[in-house]
């Protein structure tokens, strides 16, 4: 293990994040928020003198030596110091009263889980509601998948890294080298966000709004700079266009690169965003339907936007919200729930399970009854056109083990705080899926600060080892990890 390396790429980021926090802190000295500018400037002096003071002792060591066991502690250790780093103008301009609140909410930005503890949103400053949405759109991509599309200056290659961090059961490389691959991916991402920016613009929102909900929408994440979340607009035009681009983001991004070469045949017969549309639009058709008949909406129209906004909103696990859907048709309530759970495509922006994933489990448990009936018969894993050999096969369902396992772990202990089990099962499904709205009766405004701040620390963990899909994080758990 070459932890000076390690130590070494911390202090990079640590620079690469203090670089992109001066945003906020501009937007602070603009609009006068003495308290907030001063959190950021204090901030961004401490990651600075930090870096600089590794980068010191390390500077014998020139080259960046990263194998598995390093990108796993990078990716790992990174996503922490981001959320320890970024919390702090939170906590020094006072916008929440304990810095467990504010890593909390961080933490929750950069995994694009949406929950919080805040829950009069507007009464913040506008550039710690800006900092707090951006870390929604760095949190989607992934910061270290950004970084290594820049990570030849240092010399290093990335593929370890980005498989450490990137989601989903199979990473794709469709560019010769890791850098351009992520460096395309950025490109697509940054080329979605302006767009939705700019139509947002069109229906009227001005530039603080337009970019701050892009920052929710691109990122899968949900944080909104309204209390109400998109209802606040009481636009249907702002809400079509978050649907589309709620849409978009739960689509695996390498499908957006062979749309650009117009290899549309490959798009076209992706397996995983067929049945993505598939479970999008049958959703959507029931419970329009089912909200039309009930009477809970007055109009064909009207229950089609605000079915087919909460459908993609939870099935990316953005979390946006238009109207409290508590108050639906249990029906609806557990379709709802149900596409949460399955959640967007491997590759995308969105959480959850991953569809793929879904579609394999499902795949496997059918030939594993021709199996019962045909002991002899050779079946194979095939969804699409993509076929995944057996070692996939049992790296998924070693997720879904790790993924039950913490969901009901983690409701073990959340229950030592005496909430009744609805709540304490709820919150931590929430955390785990990155799904920031509330579910199963909580409302869809439910807000974390009714826990105590040890238990805020529980969830970031589960919202940190949901993001990263467990081995990455659990990896560092192990003995052998930590052998020579």
């Amino acid at each position: 293990m070459s932890y000076s390396s390690v130590f070494r790429f911390l202090s990079y980021i640590m620079l690469f994040i203090a670089a992109l926090m001066l945003i906020p802190f501009f937007m602070g000295v603009y609009f006068g928020e003495s308290e907030a500018w001063h959190g950021f400037l204090l901030t961004i002096a401490l990651m600075v003198l930090l870096s600089f003071y590794i980068l010191h002792l390390t500077h014998w060591d020139k080259t960046l030596r990263i194998g598995s066991k390093e990108s796993m502690l990078i990716v790992s250790l990174t996503w922490v110091v981001m959320a320890l780093f970024g919390a702090l103008p939170l906590y020094l301009s006072k916008s929440l009263p304990t810095y467990s609140e504010c890593f909390f909410e961080i933490m929750s930005g950069f995994t694009t889980a949406g929950s919080t503890v805040i829950v009069d949103i507007e009464a913040l400053d506008k550039s710690i509601i800006f900092w707090r949405s951006m870390t929604n759109w760095l949190g989607g991509m992934g910061v270290v998948v950004l970084f290594v599309a820049v990570l030849p200056i240092f010399g290093v290659r990335g593929n370890a890294l980005v498989g450490a961090e990137a989601v989903g059961p199979a990473k794709s490389k469709f560019t010769p080298t890791i850098r351009g691959t992520a460096g395309v991916l950025w490109c697509i991402y940054i080329g979605l966000s302006v767009s939705e920016t700019l139509l947002l613009m069109v229906g009227g929102l001005d530039a603080f709004n337009a970019v701050t909900v892009m920052f929710g929408t691109i990122g899968a994440a949900g944080f909104a700079p309204l209390n109400d979340s998109i209802g606040g607009y009481d636009s249907a035009y702002v809400e079509w266009v978050c649907t589309i681009f709620m849409f978009l983001a739960g689509v695996n991004f390498t499908l957006f690169f062979y749309a650009i070469k117009r290899n549309f045949r490959k798009v076209a017969r992706n397996g995983e965003l067929r049945l993505y549309i598939a479970l999008i639009a049958v959703s959507t058709l029931c419970i329009t339907l089912q909200l039309l008949f009930s009477g809970t909406y007055g109009t064909l129209s009207e229950s089609l936007r605000k079915a087919a906004f909460h459908v993609v909103s939870m099935m990316t696990t953005t979390g946006f919200v238009v109207d409290d859907f508590n108050f639906w048709p249990m029906f609806s309530q557990m379709l709802l729930i149900v596409v949460c759970f399955i959640g967007a495509c491997s590759g995308s922006a969105g959480g959850g399970m991953k569809v793929i994933r879904i579609s394999v489990m499902m795949r496997l448990g059918y030939n594993s009854m021709i199996k019962r009936i045909h002991p002899n018969s050779v079946s194979s894993i095939q969804v699409g056109e993509s076929h995944y050999d057996s070692q996939t096969a049992l790296s998924i369902a070693g997720y879904v083990g790790c993924y039950f396992i913490t969901l009901f772990l983690g409701s073990v202990v959340i229950a030592l705080t005496d909430y009744d089990f609805l709540t304490c099962f709820s919150s931590v499904f929430l955390c785990l899926g990155n799904l920031g709205t509330g579910i199963g009766g909580l409302g869809s405004s439910f807000a974390f600060d009714i826990f105590p701040d040890w238990s805020l620390w529980v969830f970031s963990f589960l919202m940190l080892a949901g993001r990263l899909e467990f081995y990455t994080i659990y990896t560092l758990f192990t003995r052998t990890f930590w052998k020579r």
